[in-house]
């Protein structure tokens, strides 16, 4: 028998977009507990990115970034009857944005030998772009969706 749901907490907005979105996504980079660091290095990614793209507000290419990696379908794993099938679902649109987040950040950090605000700043105008690692692995995920259509029917 399942427990209440846990409740959604609320995060403050960052200093200086003000934005709740930008807020997760330090939080995110944040790497053992320092903040500081993660803020400092995703403020000057977003500030790199928004120069290499031409667009004077940084937080539109970021959410313009985010958007596009954005997964709609995603695969879940359902035993049924001894075998295990991945069932694709759609993707409720706040969990959507923490995959596109987590993802670009995960494509980030694997590039080598450069300071994190330069991968994060390619990263997102990769993504901005509809290229780079983390687009791959939405059109991936997509691809295997679509591949795995016919068991749809097996979603509950």
């Amino acid at each position: 028998m399942r427990r209440r749901q846990a409740q959604k907490r609320d995060i403050l907005p960052d200093l200086m977009f003000n934005s709740k979105i930008i807020a997760k996504f330090i939080n995110m980079v944040m790497w053992k507990g320092k903040k500081s660091t993660a803020e400092a290095i995703v403020y000057k990614a977003l500030d790199k990115a928004s120069k290499k793209v031409q667009e004077a507000e940084p937080l539109k290419v970021f959410q313009k970034a985010i958007e596009n990696v954005r997964p709609l379908l995603e695969l879940k794993p359902r035993r049924v009857g001894g075998a295990t099938y991945q069932i694709p679902i759609e993707v409720r649109t706040d969990r959507g944005v923490g995959i596109a987040m987590r993802w670009i950040r995960n494509a980030a950090r694997l590039k080598k030998g450069r300071p994190m605000e330069d991968k994060l700043a390619d990263e997102l105008v990769a993504a901005y772009k509809r290229e780079g690692a983390a687009m791959k692995k939405r059109e991936e995920t997509h691809k295997m969706a679509e591949a795995n259509k016919a068991f749809a029917h097996f979603k509950w």
